[in-house]
């Protein structure tokens, strides 16, 4: 049996919120709030300590009944946004080509962290291995470093010299890392860059990783601590010491998290939107979406949630000027020290008057506020959507729109407006951005707009996502517990890992290598290994093969109630999504765990003539959650035994040819409770080979379903 509760805890700027989750059912039954303990002598650690606490006694569980226990932390990020990080030294290796490639590194450049903020480092060259690299690394320890990094050319493919930089660091009793333990990738000035802010961090990092496995361990609590990455996933403190740039945006990819696995999003845009701004996020496909990111506007390798940050949330002020509402934010009411007009008494409002005032000293004198009975009230975006009646009963961010109502009607007033105009004029203006980035969004990841869902999480998500849904006619919703969206999203979070080599050409052995590296990597982390799933891509424009390992660390029967879905309540869920009668869907294959439907084209006749007619797909799971769909695939229902040939004559008949080469059809396997992608291969025996690591040992008996997605 499952161990009984999840607890995810996230450790924010001011308050760190913990919850626990239901290992079984998934079921939220427990939520607290502690103020962050910054100034503790056991540092973030003992706020930690103080949630988990509060959480057992509030849940009436015990130590023993913690199964799974991560946390996430801003830590990181704000060591990076303050500068607060140690002085690296940087040894560079080599000698002729290579050699003057690392020199180039030696030049004493300080590394760009944040505007004002910069990384400081000492850089000495080795020509060679031993004496040479121990009077380089004496030479980078004497000027100050507290961490020091090996650099050279080509270590991915011969870490030698690297290694013997950190050992020789590590004598002097001074922290090391290397740049091939980082990224496996070619590109020595961005391989190099991640290497050293990853050090930079290092010391701070290692010391909190200690006091809260201490911590933890004091508490009771015996299951292995994981930490939040900001790709989505969580890692083991192994990992975390070796790597801690990984827990790098890890606030928001905890709030995507929460989305993916608790709303069950197939297809969408998450909105995270606290009080001064909202985080935008994509998934796609049931993945959340990645990319390299930039610290101090310089790429990286590494690999974080793709976010999009506006400066507009629940707090943000209102700005007024000849006659309309200008501006909304960034200035928010907290900033401000102004309470929100949507909160206050409706009889402290007796009286209103409009106001402008400056939030910081330097800041415009047209922010909006009211003077009323009760004192002085900012208006805000939240203040907006309480009136206009957006904000359900139950929400966070719920209250009486009575007194919202009176605190607009002074600046309806001067709207020349309806106290309706007026809301709606202040969260047209509010939205405006966040709507240029959801197009973007939705544009550059090709999402199906007929499938996909805003999804608000955050105490502001009323403020911004209704009213952001209807106006750009999506399908949207509040996600449940939205306030406690990041520790939700830190307890349901998957392990995982990524792999990433350079290999021009793989072979199908380079590729299953790269992928049981993978695979191998999340089990060593406490994942079981029946929960796995690995998605390969390969780009050959870079020459890369990536492998990216999800699992969970404990097998989830989770209880159906009546048993599995029925075809006629699965065909209703897929209908939502597709926006079609129940009736218009068909019914193309079915497997114990999953049912797959066609959607009528709705395209006109002439955007028919114009490009064949499309099948698109809604594969629909035994909970009723749209798992996969496509806007054009075709589907074949096979067995485990037959799935291979199944699998060649799908190749066969979909591959393109075109001046670029072949180009292979997208395919998934519908195998057992998991969908298996193999899309990101680019030759078909790459594609077989993996699927037959997939279906071996399996009963040929057992259904599967052959998804292609024709290629454009």
């Amino acid at each position: 049996m499952p161990a009984r509760i999840r607890v995810g805890i996230d450790v924010g700027g001011t308050f760190t919120d913990a919850v626990a989750i239901d290992a079984q059912t998934l079921a939220l039954v427990g939520q607290v709030k502690v103020p962050t303990t910054h100034h503790h002598a056991e540092g973030v650690a003992q706020g930690i300590v103080d949630a988990l606490t509060r959480l057992l006694d509030q849940t009436g569980a015990t130590a023993d009944d913690v199964g799974f226990l991560a946390h996430g932390t801003t830590q990181a990020t704000n060591a990076l946004l303050e500068g607060d990080v140690a002085r690296v030294g940087v040894v560079g290796l080599g000698t002729g080509f290579d050699g003057w490639r690392t020199r180039r590194l030696t030049r004493g450049q300080d590394i760009r962290l944040a505007p004002g903020k910069h990384l400081k480092a000492a850089y000495a060259h080795a020509e060679g291995l031993g004496a040479a690299v121990a009077d380089a690394v004496r030479k980078v320890v004497g000027e100050g470093a507290e961490v020091v990094v090996g650099a050279e050319a080509f270590s991915v493919d011969d870490p030698a010299g690297e290694d013997a930089v950190a050992a020789c660091a590590r004598e002097l009793g001074v922290l090391a890392s290397t740049s091939h333990d980082i990224t496996k990738l070619y590109g020595l000035k961005t391989r190099v860059r991640t290497a050293v802010i990853n050090a930079g961090i290092l010391p701070r990092m290692l010391t909190t990783a200690e006091l809260v496995d201490k911590s933890i361990k004091a508490a009771g609590i015996t299951s292995p601590l994981m930490v939040m990455r900001c790709d989505g996933g969580v890692m083991d403190l192994a990992q975390m010491r070796a790597r801690p740039l990984l827990t790098v945006l890890s606030g928001p990819a905890a709030g995507v998290a929460g989305a993916l696995m608790g709303e069950k999003i197939s297809e969408g845009v998450f909105l995270e939107t606290g009080g001064t701004s909202t985080d935008i996020s994509v998934i796609r496909r049931g993945k959340v979406a990645v990319r390299h990111a930039e610290i101090g506007g310089h790429r990286t390798f590494l690999n974080a949630l793709d976010v999009r940050t506006v400066g507009v949330g629940g707090g943000s002020m209102v700005r007024l000027g000849d006659g309309r509402v200008t501006h909304v934010g960034p200035r928010s009411a907290h900033i401000a020290g102004l309470p929100y007009a949507a909160y206050a008494d409706p009889a402290d409002l007796a009286g209103a008057t409009l106001v402008t005032v400056r939030p910081m000293g330097d800041d415009p004198d047209d922010h909006v506020a009211v003077d009323a009975a009760g004192g002085r009230y900012a208006l805000t975006v939240s203040c907006a959507a309480v009136a206009l009646g957006l904000v359900p009963e139950g929400d966070h961010a719920h209250a009486d729109p009575a007194a919202a109502r009176a605190a607009f009607e002074p600046l309806a007033k001067a709207l020349g407006s309806s106290v309706d105009g007026a809301a709606k004029q202040v969260l047209e203006v509010a939205t405006k951005a966040v709507r240029e980035v959801v197009q973007t969004l939705v544009k550059q990841y090709r999402l199906d707009r007929d499938a996909l869902v805003l999804v608000g999480g955050g105490g502001g998500a009323a403020a911004v996502t209704p009213f952001l849904g209807e106006g750009m006619d999506l399908a949207h919703r509040i996600a449940a517990h939205n306030e406690v969206i990041s520790p939700i999203g830190v307890a349901l979070a998957m392990v995982r890992e990524q792999v990433e080599r350079v290999i021009p050409q793989p072979s199908q052995s380079d590729v299953l290598a790269v992928r049981r590296e993978a695979e191998r990597a999340v089990v060593a982390q406490g994942a079981h290994s029946d929960t796995v799933e690995v998605d390969v891509v390969i780009d050959p424009r870079r020459n890369t093969v990536q492998a990216i390992a999800t699992g969970a660390t404990e097998l989830r029967t989770k209880d159906l109630g009546e048993g599995p879905l029925s075809e006629e309540r699965a065909r209703e869920c897929a209908a939502v999504t597709a926006r079609v009668a129940p009736a218009d869907l068909r019914l193309l294959a079915e497997t114990p765990h999953y049912r797959v439907f066609g959607v009528p084209d709705s395209r006109s006749g002439a955007a028919r003539y114009l490009r064949k007619e499309r099948l698109p797909l809604r594969v629909v799971d035994r909970e009723g959650v749209v798992r996969f769909q496509s806007p054009d695939g075709q589907v074949r229902a096979s067995t485990c035994a037959a799935a291979r040939d199944t699998l060649g004559s799908v190749l066969e008949e979909l591959t393109a040819y075109g001046d670029g080469g072949a180009r292979l059809p997208a395919v998934h396997l519908l195998l057992g409770g998991r969908i298996v992608n193999l899309a990101g291969m680019t030759r078909a025996e790459q594609v077989l080979g993996v699927a037959e690591t997939e279906l071996s040992g399996r009963d040929g008996a057992e259904p599967v379903a052959v998804i292609a997605e024709v290629p454009v």
